[in-house]
């Protein structure tokens, strides 16, 4: 904690480039992958220079994406296990939802709905590109069935549904809460932010430079 400028240190720099990586990887991913979903989104490939290289490199796109990501997951997922504060909080949501509720946990370094919302992310891309890879041609999909083939794409399109709705849900969230894309932007957060917001870490924080 900064003492002189009452700033709280909330990512390293190695965490922040591990996010921004992944998030433009996501992107990447993901235009090139709906450019195949709908002709409606075909304009999309343009970026990728035409419909051939969108398909060639959607699959290696994917791979490079769930290694940075899985690295992510590695970095986080200490901070986003479900304690008892959040089925505190979870067992309380329709009241929090309208505003009436009181004598809450203090919340840790994630709440509850950014913990979902990383668990849902934790079982989506990961089977995105698993299924992905069952369907990737000329290399892995000729040693499966047409059955498992059209297993395998359902799977995909639905978890890639998922993941998209799920990131969109996060952009809108953390441009929502006012100071949530500066802590990822600059590594720290106002003391008061990080008191209101997640005061059971920031008490965590104040301990650890004490």
């Amino acid at each position: 904690m900064d003492k002189h400028s009452n700033l709280v240190p909330r990512y390293t720099s190695s965490e922040r480039g591990n996010h921004w990586f992944t998030a433009v990887m996501f992107v990447l991913v993901a235009l090139s992958g709906l450019t195949f979903f709908d002709p409606a989104f075909f304009f999309f490939s343009d970026l990728f220079g035409g419909g051939t290289w969108a398909r060639i490199l959607h699959p290696f796109l994917g791979v490079v994406l769930l290694i940075t990501f899985l690295g992510l997951v590695a970095r986080f997922v200490r901070d986003n296990r479900i304690t008892d504060a959040d089925r505190e909080w979870g067992r309380h949501l329709g009241k929090i939802l309208r505003n009436r509720a009181s004598n809450l946990p203090e919340i840790g370094k994630y709440n509850l709905g950014q913990k979902y919302l990383f668990w849902l992310l934790v079982v989506t891309i990961p089977l995105a590109a698993v299924s992905g890879m069952l369907i990737w041609q000329p290399y892995f999909a000729p040693a499966f069935g047409v059955t498992v083939l059209r297993i395998a794409v359902v799977i995909h399109a639905l978890s890639a549904f998922l993941a998209i709705a799920a990131i969109m849900v996060h952009i809108y969230a953390a441009i929502w809460t006012k100071g949530s894309v500066g802590a990822m932007t600059r590594g720290v957060v106002s003391e008061s932010w990080a008191r209101h917001h997640h005061a059971a870490w920031y008490r965590k924080v104040v301990k650890g430079a004490k």
